[in-house]
């Protein structure tokens, strides 16, 4: 659909929503006989008594096809079990109000909807309470609603599916009232998720499962690095294997067209190519991380946050310490892929993708037709953790697509995606604390020095203060009260091209601040809980999950002989969340993870199981970059290809997780992320206290830990 500004407005802002109607799914629904009142983008009733909610995020693990259903459905007093969820088209009507775009990601889909989809249920509410009294000749204040019934005081009932057609009659309210909390009946519960079914059954559709007449499909040799162009190559053997097609070459490498995968993978491996490096010839880990050790030493880079006095503040004692993070890659168990579709005036894509919204546009310049030409069908995405938000695989699938005049299905294996992918950036960051004669922090300055996602990301500026936020979260919104402080942040661009990653800064960042914050509890002769707990006096949210944590650990309590407690804390996509971590260390240096108490404060809860699911996987997530992430380089390309040197934790390596949910009346925080940054603090802070050895690095040099 084309988008304007009226319909924009009338899709995304509060009251307005309802302004904005579904006619193609208004004209399917009325072609089978079943007139729906859809008064808005986010819903439909029809007269057999179905509710169907429209879902614009992107489904990719984090349950948003059921929140999105639930928040619309509690304000609708539905009957859940009526309730089915479609995906929905792109279009601006479905922008999220945290980007002001249809996107999916900082863990913002529920927080950024909160209000606007449950307005839509409140005004689809108010309007069938308004038919009901129309046709009960009474007055809507005599009605009230349940389990998709409107009930007269009388007791008289209609079925919200009896009212269809009354309720498209009715005029919409401007600012339908909303439940208060306390009325919740369905927000807060732990319901089954609306898409498991199909993921059980084999029903659910992921990108890598389309097929579309006449589809060829495309294997690249993409360039290693950015700026990094074919000098010249050789496709004579490529095109020699059987079912290999056509072969491409567009400004990110060179495309294999064959009528399978198989083909394909054969002919780009057959490829003779001669690649210009330029001056990222010879690029190593080692020089990458010297670049960035010096950068962070020098500490002459733009002011992130200042307070006090730093320079001239008096500490009784000082420590200083490095830490450093490398390159990391996503590694979805789902390869990237993208189906499509260009003809002369239209382009059609089936992506698991995180950018519905942005594609538009962008497509729309690649295949020369306008955005509105341009449909997405958003998949089921098989993993995205961030890599999904970039477009790189859906432009090169769009333009082999426009080149070859025929549907394309492209498929980055995971070779393919590790080696000249998109990676949380490395970083080495500088942090010297001081102490004042009664071991209270009263000094921190740091120096961050990395590359830049705001930078490099193509549709970010970084601001006028030269700090990319995303860089330096993590440290400078620590909530620790600490009188003099400067954070500094310094850029530097190695050479590979850096992206979002799950909970972003915070990833690497939380890492070294909350085992720097160890560092000086342990300097100060302090027990890391009391330590932390004595700086949070003005973070209220900060220390009730580090006391619900502790006490659930049961912190300062016995363990077993070897076993250790380590703790952090971190707030992080508008949520606050305490993690101890019990370890012990094995003779050789292996650091076993037995036991993760969580304690999670996201505010307002939509689905507590799904909370508990999330939390769980982020520490799963946080664990594999901790014991084992890194993406190396060594004469300009990635030593890395697969799980096999890319290692993520195995199950006989998950501990047991508890996961303690504080009530909040706060609005509702993200929860795909914040589980995430504490977890290798925690583990590097229980190894400090099982082996006296401090751990600055990840992924964690367990050779250092081994006793001899």
């Amino acid at each position: 659909m084309d988008t304007t500004r009226r319909t924009f407005l009338a899709g995304s802002g509060s009251a307005l929503v309802l302004g904005f109607t579904l006619p193609l799914l208004s004209r399917r629904a009325m072609a089978q006989g079943n007139t729906p009142f859809a008064p808005s983008a986010w819903l439909r009733l029809t007269p057999d008594h179905r509710i169907t909610i429209v879902c614009g995020s992107a489904e990719m693990g984090q349950g948003v096809l059921t929140a999105i259903p639930m928040m619309v459905a509690e304000e609708l007093d539905a009957d859940w079990r009526t309730v089915q969820v479609e995906q929905a088209p792109v279009d601006q009507a479905y922008a999220n109000p945290a980007f002001g775009m249809q996107a999916t990601g900082g863990s913002s889909t529920v927080r950024g909807h909160w209000q606007v989809v449950r307005q839509a249920g409140a005004a689809a509410r108010a309007m069938l309470v308004a038919a009901a009294a129309e046709t009960w000749k009474t007055t809507p204040d005599q009605c009230r609603t349940e389990n998709s019934e409107v009930i007269h005081a009388d007791g008289r009932r209609l079925r919200y599916g009896d009212l269809v057609e009354a309720a498209r009659r009715q005029t919409p309210p401007e600012k339908p009232p909303l439940k208060n909390p306390k009325e919740f009946r369905l927000l807060g519960q732990p319901l089954k998720r609306l898409d498991t079914p199909a993921k059980v059954n084999g029903t659910a559709r992921y990108g890598i499962d389309v097929q579309v007449p006449g589809m060829l499909v495309a294997v690249m040799a993409r360039a290693p690095l950015p700026g990094v162009k074919v000098a010249k190559f050789d496709d004579s053997a490529a095109r020699a294997v059987k079912g290999v097609q056509k072969v491409i070459a567009i400004p990110s490498g060179v495309a294999v067209l064959a009528s399978g995968y198989w083909a394909a993978k054969k002919g780009r491996d057959a490829l003779q190519i001669d690649w210009d490096f330029g001056d990222k010839a010879g690029l190593s880990s080692a020089k990458i991380s010297a670049t960035l050790h010096e950068a962070a030493a020098r500490g002459t880079g733009a002011v992130a946050k200042t307070g006090g006095t730093p320079d001239t503040a008096q500490a009784s004692r000082t420590l200083d310490a490095t830490y450093e993070a490398p390159y990391l890659a996503h590694a979805c168990m789902e390869p990237m892929n993208c189906t499509a579709s260009v003809t002369a005036d239209a382009v059609e894509i089936w992506a698991g993708t995180q950018s519905q919204g942005p594609l538009q546009g962008i497509l729309g310049q690649i295949a020369s037709v306008q955005p509105g030409k341009v449909k997405v069908n958003t998949m089921m995405l098989g993993g995205g953790f961030g890599r999904r938000f970039a477009p790189d695989f859906v432009i090169d699938a769009t333009l082999l697509s426009k080149i070859a005049g025929a549907p394309v299905k492209l498929i980055y294996s995971r070779e393919d995606d590790m080696a000249a992918g998109f990676y949380r950036p490395a970083s080495v960051t500088t942090f010297r604390g001081g102490l004042d004669a009664q071991g209270k922090a009263v000094l921190l300055r740091s120096n961050v020095a990395s590359p830049s996602i705001m930078g490099g990301s193509g549709f970010m500026k970084i601001p006028e203060s030269g700090v990319d936020h995303f860089a330096v979260e993590g440290i400078a919104d620590h909530p620790y009260d600490i009188a003099h402080e400067h954070i500094g942040y310094v850029r530097r661009e190695p050479g590979p091209q850096v992206w979002f990653w799950r909970s972003v800064g915070h990833s690497q960042n939380s890492f070294f601040m909350e085992s720097f914050i160890d560092e000086l509890a342990h300097a100060a002769g302090k027990d890391p809980f009391e330590f932390r707990r004595g700086m949070l006096g003005k973070s209220p949210r900060h220390l009730k999950v580090l006391e619900v944590a502790a006490q659930k650990a049961g912190w300062g309590g016995a363990l077993p002989a070897g076993m250790h407690r380590g703790i952090a804390v971190v707030s992080s996509f508008g949520s606050y969340v305490a993690e101890v971590a019990e370890v012990s260390v094995a003779a050789d240096g292996t650091p076993k993870v037995h036991r993760v108490v969580a304690a999670v404060d996201c505010g307002l809860m939509v689905n507590p199981a799904i909370i508990r699911r999330q939390i769980e996987g982020s520490i799963a997530f946080g664990l594999s970059a901790a014991l084992y992430g890194r993406i190396s380089y060594a004469d300009g390309r990635v030593e890395q290809g697969n799980f096999h040197n890319y290692p993520v934790l195995r199950m006989t390596e998950m501990p047991a997780v508890e996961v303690h949910l504080v009530e909040s009346s706060e609005a509702p925080g993200g929860i795909g992320e914040p589980g995430t940054p504490p977890i290798a603090p925690a583990v590097a802070n229980a190894i400090f206290a099982a082996t006296g050895k401090r751990l600055r690095a990840m992924p964690f040099d367990t050779a250092a830990l081994k006793r001899t």
